[in-house]
């Protein structure tokens, strides 16, 4: 098998105490040809220290500190700018890769061209290191579906974002993640999966950390950006629907957004579900005339 160039971006914001660790499992990898890019996003405690001196003895790594927080998707593409790559990998510093990971992402993604992600199980740990469960436990590797799996994403979540390594033409097509968007995970699942497939495997891909007040922590609550950004990524799902059946895995998803913006008093995001929801119902009305 070849050894493809596989780009690593490390993203920072306050990881003072778990950033080591990551970095440190990047050069673990079992695997020949990683280039590595840090990333911090204008820390407000010692990550920057911490950083420089994980990196003192490697002047062969890139790290980028930037001057002001960016958030998420717009340091994300800073990094990315400065990625070879054939492969990217998105970690965020409180995570962990586990030492296979780049290699079984480059056997899968090597192995067929139809394939732009791979993703995989993952250990979800507390702030500790304290092991607490697999992603597994609660979607079995049974479930999980690969492939063309824009309908399913629509629908329900079911992928790891950590365990993601992705084809960096699909990145390329998609213009990176969107800047404007609180978090990219579905966002970029719902453009990506329109146009290439994703691959799944079983084994344990990262160590993925459960720290207070992340972002996955703030989705749901009260004048949560979160909230807004899914909404963004609702109508350009519905763009992209091809067909009933997709158009019917987003209502369902429309359908759950909506109780949850009712539920957090969203009000004005209610009302905007409700209209992309009879948009939808009126279309199928009309095609059954």
């Amino acid at each position: 098998m070849s050894s493809p160039l596989v780009s690593v971006v490390c993203l920072s914001h306050n990881h003072e105490r778990f950033v080591k660790q990551a970095i440190d499992s990047v050069l673990n990898q079992r695997y020949p040809n990683i280039e590595l890019v840090v990333v911090d996003d204008a820390s407000s405690d010692q990550t920057q220290a911490a950083i420089r001196e994980a990196l003192r003895d490697r002047p062969d790594i890139e790290f980028l500190a930037l001057p002001v927080n960016l958030r998420n998707c717009a340091a994300f593409n800073r990094g990315l700018a400065l990625c070879h790559g054939d492969y990217i990998i998105d970690l965020a510093a409180d995570d962990v890769l586990l030492p296979e990971r780049v290699s079984l992402g480059v056997a899968a993604l090597e192995g067929d061209l139809r394939y732009g992600v791979h993703f995989g199980d993952a250990l979800v740990i507390d702030e500790a290191g304290v092991e607490l469960g697999r992603h597994s436990d609660q979607f079995p590797h049974a479930s999980v579906p690969q492939g063309d799996i824009f309908q399913q994403v629509l629908s329900r979540y079911f992928i790891n974002p950590t365990t993601m390594m992705i084809r960096r033409s699909v990145l390329d097509q998609l213009g990176g993640y969107d800047e404007t968007l609180a978090y990219e995970d579905f966002d970029f699942w719902v453009r990506s999966s329109r146009f290439t497939w994703y691959a799944y495997s079983p084994e344990l891909m990262v160590k993925r950390r459960l720290t207070r007040g992340s972002m996955s922590s703030r989705q749901y609550r009260v004048g949560s950006r979160q909230m807004a950004s899914t909404y963004r990524v609702c109508e350009k799902a519905l763009k992209l629907c091809q067909n009933d059946a997709e158009r019917a895995a987003l209502k369902a998803r429309l359908v759950f957004e909506a109780r949850q913006s009712l539920r957090f008093l969203h009000l004005g995001l209610f009302g905007k579900y409700s209209r992309l929801i009879h948009r939808i119902n009126t279309a199928r009305a009309g095609k059954g005339r």
